[in-house]
């Protein structure tokens, strides 16, 4: 079976830790050509230097200059941008009645998770235009499905992401592909260290907000016999950020002519309701 991911060349944003990381090692893995971008500089260098990426840069997803700049430089470097993983995110949740600490936390989300994906689009546009072919692959949330309480600002960012990645695919059918990645929630991501409000998680358990802390405590603290902790089980709880980066890479493994365009990864016992 012919491999679509060596040799291509995929900027990853958000690239220094974390998920971004992974997906960056996981495409480095498969022979991609990854330019890992991220504003940590210190942390970028350790990703290049264990082999998770060709060439990192230092580049601010909220400055648009920064991104083309980023986006001219792989070009300069590679020849050509084949696919943008648009990743770095941020997930403040508060309720409204936070807005007095949530306040700032919500502005650089929608600095981060609106304009930092539109810019990334922006950067390689008109490079995958040019080159009559490009794939964007934009990090969104079952967040962006619904709204709920406790995630206002948050779930309105994703849901934009849902709008700016539809409005493309129709934009360029035939010249961009275009993926929607939506992962229920992936606590191994980090992103929960960006919650304001802890009790705002309630929005996206409803019903199951007891069992599932319950069940999130014992995980961490104890050992369970029954199969909660295992993928290999329908009870499994907690999805592993490698099963969205594998989604990701398998967006990316098809025929140029084959669009995956909207993909959600879910743990099966994982209960949350969106």
């Amino acid at each position: 079976m012919a491999d679509h991911v060596r040799d291509k060349v995929v900027i990853v944003t958000g690239a220094a830790k974390g998920f971004g990381r992974l997906v960056c090692e996981k495409a480095s893995a498969r022979g991609a050509k990854v330019v890992g971008l991220d504003i940590d500089g210190a942390a970028l260098a350790e990703v290049e230097a264990s082999g998770g990426a060709a060439m990192t840069l230092e580049a601010d997803v909220t400055s648009l200059a920064s991104m083309k700049d980023a986006a001219a430089r792989a070009v300069a470097a590679f020849g050509a941008i084949d696919v943008i993983v648009n990743n770095a995110g941020v997930m403040p949740l508060a309720f409204y009645s936070d807005h007095a600490k949530a306040a700032d936390a919500w502005s650089r989300c929608i600095d981060i998770n609106i304009k930092g994906v539109l810019n990334g689009i922006i950067a390689v546009h008109d490079q995958m235009i040019a080159q009559g072919r490009g794939h964007v692959i934009n990090l969104s949330s079952i967040y962006g499905n619904f709204p709920v309480a406790g995630a206002a600002v948050y779930g309105a960012s994703k849901a934009a992401v849902n709008f700016l990645s539809d409005a493309l695919r129709v934009e360029s059918q035939g010249r961009i592909k275009v993926t929607t990645i939506r992962p229920t929630g992936v606590p191994a991501t980090n992103l929960g260290t960006g919650i304001v409000n802890p009790g705002a998680i309630v929005g996206i358990l409803a019903q199951n907000t007891q069992s599932y802390v319950a069940a999130m405590q014992t995980l961490a603290t104890a050992n369970m016999d029954d199969g909660r902790k295992s993928p290999e089980s329908i009870a499994y709880l907690a999805l592993a950020p490698e099963f969205i980066a594998d989604a990701i890479l398998h967006a990316i493994d098809q025929p140029w002519g084959v669009s995956l365009s909207d993909i959600t990864v879910r743990a099966a016992g994982d209960q949350y309701v969106l």
